[in-house]
């Protein structure tokens, strides 16, 4: 993704071309920093084996000048085009910003361009790179050859995405920065995009948070004096208990015999069995006296029988 140093307000921007093995994407470089100024560009560094086939890949930082207040440069990447190199193709593609499709043109070549495409999604799918939102330009190259296939051949096999497209011929240099052209306006354009959202979202956490209304404190409340009346002292409430050392209870007289009953038996007094009242204890006699009427008349039934069957 794009690289962006706010301290020295510098864009950094990674293209990378990509391919079937000889397609031209080497020589789309090489070309390339061959007609910039070199004050506007850096070294080209390219790993190549014995018989001059890439195998890392191509760097060329290009310096295209001040973009909204921030230097920009573009680094130009390629990638091995053979098939067992498929861990470095994978590894330059972390981090792009926009890719440049090379295809080969020529008719003989078209399966191997198919199957170099498949593997570039499946790459990108890997890196977690989402292949609609990231900028693709196809260039077919070698148009200067014969039995090349038709544009409309090369859109129907290898564009079923409707990708911008430009006819190029590596090695005369036809199509080589149209193809430039095209994909650092995309990705320039993406890159405005991404900036703008993230000053927005710098602009929002700068921004002061808004105030929080908080509740009123409460008023202290004054405590109240302490009072100097004194309470008058309450009657206490009755009750149904006995005071003192009189309880309630009701004295039973003491049985009396039919043998001892007698008109003049006298009341109990106190001492004598029956414990003692106190003077304002009123005992009641109802039952006493009914006992007493009962004794006398039975003497008196007991004398009437005894004077008729005693006769």
């Amino acid at each position: 993704m794009v690289t962006i140093n706010y301290a020295f307000r510098e864009i950094s921007c990674k293209i990378v071309y990509y391919g079937p093995g000889l397609s031209g994407k080497t020589t789309n470089l090489q070309y390339v920093h061959d007609r910039v100024p070199s004050k506007s560009r850096g070294d080209l560094i390219s790993l190549a084996t014995e018989t001059d086939r890439t195998l890392y890949f191509d760097f060329l930082p290009i310096h295209v000048g001040d973009i909204a207040g921030f230097s920009t440069k573009f680094q130009l990447y390629t990638v091995p085009g053979q098939v067992f190199y498929n861990a470095t193709r994978k590894l330059v593609l972390r981090g792009v910003d926009g890719i440049v499709f090379v295809a080969d043109s020529q008719t003989a070549k078209m399966d191997e361009n198919i199957e170099s495409l498949s593997n570039m999604y499946e790459n990108l799918r890997e890196n977690g790179i989402d292949r609609n939102e990231i900028p693709i330009v196809m260039q077919y190259n070698k148009r200067d050859l014969p039995e090349v296939a038709s544009i409309e051949e090369l859109e129907k096999t290898l564009n079923s995405d409707g990708l911008p497209y430009v006819e190029a011929s590596a090695v005369s240099g036809n199509g080589v920065f149209d193809t430039l052209k095209r994909i650092t306006k995309l990705v320039l354009e993406q890159t405005k995009k991404r900036t703008a959202v993230g000053a927005q979202a710098e602009a929002a956490a700068a921004a002061p948070a808004p105030a929080v209304p908080t509740a009123a404190a409460p008023k202290p409340v004054r405590p109240a004096a302490p009072s100097t009346r004194v309470a008058k002292p309450q009657p206490a409430a009755w009750s149904p208990e006995p005071v003192g050392e009189v309880a309630t209870a009701t004295v039973e007289p003491p049985p009396v015999h039919e043998a001892e009953a007698s008109p003049h038996t006298a009341a109990p007094q106190p001492g004598a069995g029956v414990p003692a009242m106190a003077a304002s204890t009123r005992i009641v006699h109802a039952p006493q006296r009914s006992l007493r009427i009962r004794s006398k008349k039975r003497s008196i039934w007991g004398r009437l029988f005894g004077w008729l069957f005693g006769r």
